[in-house]
């Protein structure tokens, strides 16, 4: 389970140490991340935790495990998973094996961290240049993302990275991206308003082999799942990137705004089916009382969340740590 920077990228060579020769999981395996997280992610831990604590776990009948399911789905977790992770409780429970509601909530969290895992949590860098593939539907943090990416890519692993604004329908976007750049001294590929995506695509990854960039990362418009057009033209953008570099994009983010909640869930399964989703960018879970849905989304799509955004600042976008997250929903 990748915890930092620096574990979340699979690279040749070891990434030199931080500028300040202390370990980076340092301050977030003495608690300053953890502490931001949980304070981040108020607004579930008060629906989940506070719940669980005040009302649920205090006497084990029948209607507990009622008010333990209505909980979990009320975050989000989704109906198959909350059904699973209280089958287990319930079965434990009545072997004997748990028969406090300290011992159960200590379970649980157990339980939600197992369901939050799914498949490969780290992105290989081991490519000549990797490219990497940022789709979404617009307003779940894309670009702010990929520059966030950047910055930390340039700055703590001291890859040299390419961004191409595949964005070519909003000017803003565009704009922000090459504000991001300046900010992570990357270099930048755009084109006028309206230009092809693909063409964008072609340059950047074209302008990266040229420069000797170690990683290329493309923006693209946001689109809704269901502008079947918009989804054509992205595996339009991904057959251009495999044609230059056969078994690129390496890797592709969706960007899914948690407060969404389930809505993000079915947006996720309708663009896996347009593009092969490598991974998930959970964004905005400090404003949502429905963080649950990182679970949802491990469980039911099979797809690991890599990268979580809990605030603006660029501490506030990290690489998913599962049992981190499970303690930030619990922990009152």
């Amino acid at each position: 389970m990748a915890r930092t920077w620096r574990e979340l990228f699979i690279t040749e060579i070891p990434p030199p140490p931080p500028p300040d020769g202390e370990e980076e999981a340092g301050e977030k395996r003495g608690g300053g991340f953890f502490r931001r997280l949980r304070d981040n992610m108020s607004k579930t831990r008060q629906a989940l935790g506070a719940e669980l604590q005040a009302t649920v776990f205090q006497t084990l009948d029948d209607e507990m495990w009622e008010r333990l399911e209505e909980t979990l789905i009320y975050a989000d977790v989704g109906a198959s998973t909350t059904a699973k992770i209280v089958e287990r409780l319930e079965t434990e429970t009545g072997a004997g094996a748990l028969s406090t509601g300290e011992e159960l909530t200590r379970r649980l969290q157990e339980l939600l961290a197992e369901s939050a895992r799914a498949g490969e949590d780290r992105i290989d860098l081991r490519h000549e240049p990797t490219v990497i593939l940022m789709v979404g539907v617009n307003g779940t943090g894309k670009t702010t993302t990929i520059g966030k990416m950047a910055w930390h890519l340039s700055n703590e692993l001291n890859k040299s990275v390419l961004l191409a604004a595949g964005d070519t329908f909003r000017a803003a976007a565009v704009e922000q991206l090459a504000e991001w750049a300046q900010r992570a001294g990357a270099d930048i590929i755009k084109a006028a308003p309206g230009s092809d995506p693909g063409a964008v695509a072609f340059d950047a990854i074209d302008a990266a082999r040229a420069r000797g960039h170690d990683v290329v990362i493309i923006d693209t418009a946001g689109r809704l799942h269901t502008q079947q057009h918009l989804m054509d033209e992205l595996r339009k953008v991904r057959k251009v990137i495999a044609k230059q570099i056969p078994d690129a994009p390496h890797e592709t983010l969706l960007s899914i705004d948690a407060t969404t909640g389930q809505n993000g869930l079915r947006q996720a399964l309708l663009f896996r089916e347009a593009v092969a989703v490598d991974g998930i960018v959970l964004t905005k879970l400090d404003g949502t009382a429905k963080g649950g849905i990182a679970l949802a989304i491990a469980q039911e799509l099979g797809v690991p969340v890599k990268l979580i955004g809990i605030g603006e600042g660029l501490e506030d976008l990290r690489p998913f740590d599962a049992d981190d997250f499970a303690r930030a929903l619990l922990e009152v």
